[in-house]
């Protein structure tokens, strides 16, 4: 059974993938009552799902007619994969940040679900036994690399 997050996650998903313009806006207590929660939950679940290194753009508005938008950032095209990727990387990337990527190559299925879970050991802070800022070097070098790798076929 799914818990609570999940079933939110799923429903912005399947509300961005029926969107025409590739974003939604929603009313958080709105959203809170559909799903018989509190409006912090929904909260939580844009903080922690829907970030900019997920590929998504958040934006709210408070107030007595506040929203929350919520539009997917793509990924450009093959050919300018490879340029996106170096600009994203750089020379250090932090483990959220390359976990992030990640999910992000994953959910645009340039990458498979068995990729992704491999690649986000090779750059895991347990894996990479290092002191700050070389651990932040060595997991950009070598996702930089793996990435490539996978994505030149």
């Amino acid at each position: 059974m799914r818990n609570i997050s999940d079933l939110i996650e799923h429903y912005l998903k399947h509300m961005l993938v029926e969107s025409t313009e590739g974003a939604v806006e929603i009313q958080r207590n709105d959203l809170a009552e559909q799903f018989s929660c509190v409006p912090s939950q929904i909260n939580y679940v844009i903080s922690t799902r829907f970030t900019l290194e997920k590929g998504y753009v958040v934006e709210s508005k408070r107030g007595g007619g506040g929203y929350i938008r919520i539009q997917r950032v793509d990924l450009p095209e093959h050919e300018g994969i490879h340029n996106h990727l170096c600009e994203s990387i750089g020379e250090l990337i932090s483990q959220s940040a390359a976990e992030g990527l990640i999910y992000q190559l994953e959910e645009a299925e340039f990458i498979s679900r068995r990729e992704a879970n491999l690649l986000k050991a090779a750059v895991s802070r347990d894996n990479l036994p290092i002191k700050l800022p070389y651990r932040d070097e060595l997991r950009a070098r070598l996702l930089r690399a793996m990435l490539l790798a996978l994505l030149s076929k």
